[in-house]
């Protein structure tokens, strides 16, 4: 069965398809699709297709989730009958400056996906949602069955508004989806605009760190791999309900302060970070916590890697990465 991936080249995508490639060895084809923007450096985009093209049975090409044409065309072409869309605007910070690209790429390229999967009786969709649905909660963990209605960044308003367009979607045109909530990943081949990876960098270079409410702010950390093999699980979990639409947390459920985030950074690197204090931003909240009890049951989940490992892997990558001596 053709499985399409969206956003191949980001963090998530790519390593996805780098496990499923390497789990799937029977794997006929596995497409995968990019517009390679330039949200943060574009040579580690480049660099993670060139590592996916080694596989034989990856196939890649640059289209854009804005151009509907090309995008139809492509799913036509190639008998796709599932697509994890995981192409999206990401960040909490960038969205307060740049609310339209989230629109172009998070609404409109959304609805493409889903007109898309209607018009060619997609089997399932599978897309990423984000735990920034949650806003605001004195109620921890953070359940699926909570309210989502006060998103407080416009990023997190567009994954919700990606929740919502789905399930009209399964509900009109039975287009099986499933919604995933992720919660802070992390791990080698990172996003250089999240935490782990700017920290990383600026304790090597000896440049002063911005740590926003004194890392007192928390958040459950989830490691890369945990969260592709999760899925890889869920591709085949097709839902079969009258209105056949799902929706589950990834997360580890062992949430930590931001401040105990950086001092294993530390620890890793051994050296201490210059730090510059600063209010907590608009947009981000004071915590995320999983509940994964969804999951486990419909998958078996267990969180594997412990965030000292996961930080370990990362740094280790980062310095072999950018040769640093």
């Amino acid at each position: 069965m053709s499985i399409l991936v969206t956003g191949c080249a980001g963090f998530i995508g790519f390593n996805l398809c780098q496990n499923y490639l390497k789990s799937h060895s029977d794997l006929k084809k596995i497409y995968g699709i990019d517009n390679l923007n330039s949200y943060y450096d574009v040579n580690l985009k480049k660099n993670r297709i060139k590592i996916l093209k080694k596989h034989s049975n990856f196939i890649f090409k640059k289209i854009d989730i804005k151009d509907k044409n090309k995008l139809s065309r492509f799913v036509q072409d190639n008998s796709i009958k599932i697509i994890i869309h995981l192409a999206a605007q990401a960040g909490v910070r960038y969205s307060i400056s740049h609310p339209k690209s989230y629109v172009d790429s998070n609404i409109i390229g959304f609805f493409n996906i889903l007109e898309v999967s209607r018009k060619n009786k997609i089997k399932h969709l599978i897309f990423a949602s984000t735990s920034s649905v949650y806003g605001y909660s004195d109620k921890f963990p953070l359940s699926e069955n909570d309210n989502t209605d006060k998103p407080v960044s416009f990023y997190a308003a567009t994954k919700k508004s990606n929740e919502v367009m789905a399930y009209s979607y399964s509900s009109l045109y039975k287009i099986p989806c499933t919604g995933i909530r992720f919660f802070t990943v992390y791990g080698p081949y990172g996003r250089p605009d999240m935490a782990l990876f700017k920290f990383t960098k600026s304790i090597i270079e000896d440049k002063k760190i911005e740590l926003f409410n004194d890392g007192k702010h928390v958040r459950d950390f989830t490691y890369i791999d945990d969260v592709s093999n999760s899925i890889i699980k869920l591709i085949t979990k097709i839902p079969s309900y009258k209105i056949p639409y799902n929706i589950y947390n990834i997360g580890n459920s062992k949430p930590e302060k931001l401040k105990s985030f950086l001092n294993e950074i530390e620890k890793n690197l051994g050296k201490k970070s210059r730090i510059i204090s600063k209010k907590l931003q608009k947009g981000d909240v004071y915590k995320t916590h999983a509940n994964i009890d969804k999951l486990v049951k419909r998958i078996d989940f267990k969180p594997v890697v412990k965030i000292k490992t996961g930080i370990k892997k990362f740094i280790e990558w980062y310095i072999d990465y950018y040769k640093i001596k």
